[in-house]
C-alpha cells in the first residue's frame, strides 16, 4: 500500500488519536465532577478539611475568608458559570494562588460589591448574585434589547401566577407515588440496590458505571474510565468525590444534602416527614405530559422542586441546589424508564444536568436486596495524610480569591 512521504504509520496515527480521546475525556470529566475550578492536594493538618475555614485550607484567599472550605470550590463553579467561563479565565494554569490575571482582581472587587448591596439591602441575603447581571456573559448588557418576535417573549416560570388547573393535595400526591412505586410494604423491603449500565458526558461516549445503594444513605458511583475511576460516595454521613490524577474532594454540606435524596432507597416514604413544609404549587409539563410541582421547603434554603407525572404518579424530575457563598446552583435530575425489579418501580434512565455538563445514565441490570459490605462505602485514605505520618512538608492548595 501506497503512503504518502512524512506521512506517521498508521499505528502511530492510531496512538495519536488515543492519547486525545483520552486527555479529551479526562478533561470533560474533570469539568462534570464540577471540580475542576481550583482543585489541588489540600494541607495536611489531620483534621477534616470540610470544617475548616477556607483560608486555612487554600493559599491566597482574600474576601471569601471564613467561609467552609468544602463550599469554596461549588462558590468558583457559581462563578463559572455565571460567567460562562472556565478556571483559567481568572487563574493561571497550575498556580491558581497567583495574582497574574486582571480577571481575578475585578472578581474580587465585584464580590466585595455583591456582599456590599445583600448586607445593606436583603438582610445579607443572597438576592443578588453573579447571575443576576452577567447571564452567562463576561459582560453584562446594561440596555435592554429591542422586541423583534412578540410570539417569542415570556415570563419566567418563577414568576407566573399559579395556574387554575385542578390538581392534588401533597398527601395525595405522594401517597399515589408511593402505589405507583409497588406500595409502602414493597419499597420498604428494599436495603440495598446495584445498578451496572453506561453513562455519557455531555454527549461523549458512553462509558461503564456502577452504583451500590445501601440503607442508611450510602451509595458509591463509580465510573469506569481510560486511565482510571472517577467515584462520588456518600457513606451516609459525608460525601466525597475523586478523578484520576486529582486530588480527593469533599461535598459540602448542601451537596451532601442533596447526594442523601439521591441515595435514599425509602424517599418516597420518608417525604412527608422528611421536611419542614411540602406545598403543592402548580401543574408543569415534562416533554409532553402534565406533572404536578410539590415543593419541598427547608429553612433558611432554596426549596427542593418535585415533579410528579398526573398519569402515572411517579417522580419524574427533581431539581434541588447546591448553597454556595455567592449564590444557589441547580442540579436537576430527569427520571424515566420505570420498570418492575421485585415488585419495585425502578428508573432505568436518568439524566444529572449541572451548569454546564450533563450525565445520562442508562442502566442494564438492577439486583436488590444484595449484599454489600459497609467497608464499599469507606473513604479511602489521602495521600496527604501519608506525607504528614512520614513528616513531609504540608503543602498547600489552590488559590481562589
Amino acid at each position: 500500500m501506497l503512503r504518502t512521504v512524512g506521512s506517521p504509520p498508521r499505528a502511530l496515527r492510531e496512538a495519536e488519536m488515543n492519547q486525545c480521546f483520552v486527555a479529551k475525556l479526562c478533561k470533560i470529566i474533570a469539568l462534570a465532577m464540577s471540580r475542576s475550578i481550583c482543585t489541588a492536594t489540600c494541607t495536611a493538618t489531620g483534621a477534616n478539611p470540610t470544617n475548616q475555614p477556607a483560608e486555612q485550607v487554600y493559599k491566597n484567599i482574600h474576601v471569601l475568608k471564613g467561609i467552609p472550605s468544602a463550599e469554596l470550590i461549588p462558590t468558583m463553579q457559581f462563578i463559572a458559570a455565571s460567567l460562562g467561563v472556565e478556571c483559567s479565565y481568572c487563574h493561571v494554569q497550575s498556580a491558581f494562588e497567583k495574582d497574574d490575571k486582571k480577571p481575578k482582581q475585578t472578581a474580587r472587587k465585584m464580590i466585595q460589591m455583591l456582599f456590599a448591596i445583600d448586607n445593606q439591602n436583603f438582610d445579607s441575603g443572597k438576592k443578588v448574585t453573579c447571575y443576576t447581571c452577567h447571564r452567562g456573559s463576561t459582560k453584562p448588557l446594561a440596555i435592554p434589547p429591542v422586541a423583534t418576535d412578540w410570539s417569542k417573549l415570556d415570563v419566567p416560570a418563577s414568576v407566573r401566577e399559579p395556574e387554575p388547573h385542578s390538581i392534588l393535595s401533597t398527601a395525595q400526591i405522594i401517597d399515589k407515588y408511593i402505589e405507583a412505586l409497588g406500595g409502602s410494604t414493597a419499597v420498604e423491603t428494599v436495603s440495598s440496590r446495584v445498578q451496572t449500565g453506561s453513562v455519557s458526558i455531555s454527549g461523549g461516549p458512553k462509558l461503564p458505571i456502577k452504583i451500590f445503594t445501601k440503607s442508611a444513605g450510602k451509595q458509591i458511583s463509580i465510573m469506569r474510565v481510560p486511565n482510571g475511576e472517577s467515584v462520588t460516595a456518600l457513606d451516609g454521613v459525608s460525601g466525597w468525590m475523586s478523578a484520576p490524577g486529582r486530588p480527593m474532594i469533599e461535598m459540602s454540606a448542601s451537596e451532601v444534602e442533596g447526594a442523601r435524596l439521591d441515595a435514599d432507597l425509602h424517599l418516597a416514604l420518608h417525604l412527608k416527614s422528611l421536611f419542614l413544609e411540602l406545598r403543592t404549587e402548580r401543574t408543569e409539563t415534562i416533554g409532553d405530559q402534565p406533572a404536578n410541582l410539590v415543593l419541598v421547603l427547608h429553612e433558611g434554603d432554596v426549596p427542593v422542586e418535585l415533579y410528579f407525572d398526573q398519569r402515572s404518579g411517579l417522580l419524574v424530575r427533581i431539581v434541588r441546589y447546591v448553597q454556595t457563598a455567592l449564590g444557589s446552583l441547580p442540579v436537576q435530575v430527569d427520571y424515566a424508564d420505570y420498570r418492575d425489579v421485585s415488585g419495585v418501580k425502578v428508573p432505568f434512565r436518568w439524566t444529572l444536568s449541572r451548569s454546564g455538563v450533563w450525565f445520562a445514565i442508562e442502566i442494564d441490570r438492577v439486583e436488590q436486596n444484595v449484599q454489600i459490605d459497609d467497608s464499599t462505602f469507606v473513604k479511602p485514605r489521602e495521600p496527604s495524610d501519608e506525607r504528614q505520618e512520614t513528616n513531609h512538608p504540608k503543602t498547600g492548595s489552590s488559590a481562589s480569591p
